[in-house]
């Protein structure tokens, strides 16, 4: 059972996330940043992830392409802003199919027990923009995606 919040107070500009993983940092780490490994937790269950670019450097860019059982894709970019092998990424996340609503996203890893405490800031340009991606139904698309890359940190682990 996941240990998954999602904090979205009012008024701000901010989603805060944390979850814990039962694999350590350094193959979270692994599983997030490794292009071959990104299309096997990235995105809903139901679509297919095509990572497209994944620079994980900074100043590197990624895109990644969900695409659908009926012929669908949502297209996803960004740029790295800085990358510290296991500790954090820092990043801008813009959906493709609403340009210019970019968020900064600040993901950190922690040891903790033997395993990995995950958290993520993504802050948006205005509460509207935050307001929008809590909407579009981001909490269960998240979900999906931290519960794939739980599965796949322990079978690298």
């Amino acid at each position: 059972m996941s240990d998954l919040t999602v904090v979205v107070e009012p008024g701000r500009q901010d989603i805060v996330i944390t979850r814990s993983f039962d694999a350590p940092r350094d193959v979270v780490f692994r599983a997030m940043t490794e292009p071959e490994h990104l299309a096997r937790w990235w995105g809903l269950d139901e679509t297919d992830t095509v990572v497209d670019r994944a620079e994980v450097r900074p100043g590197g860019i990624w895109r990644f392409v969900e695409r659908s059982a009926d012929g669908g894709e949502y297209a996803f970019h960004g740029v790295f802003h800085d990358v510290v092998a296991p500790e954090h990424i820092v990043q801008t996340f813009e959906f493709e199919g609403m340009p210019g609503h970019v968020a900064m996203d600040t993901h950190t890893l922690e040891e903790a027990d033997g395993g990995t405490l995950y958290r993520a800031i993504s802050v948006f340009q205005t509460v509207e923009d935050r307001d929008g991606m809590v909407r579009s139904g981001m909490e269960e698309g998240l979900a999906q995606s931290l519960d794939a890359l739980e599965r796949l940190a322990r079978s690298l682990a």
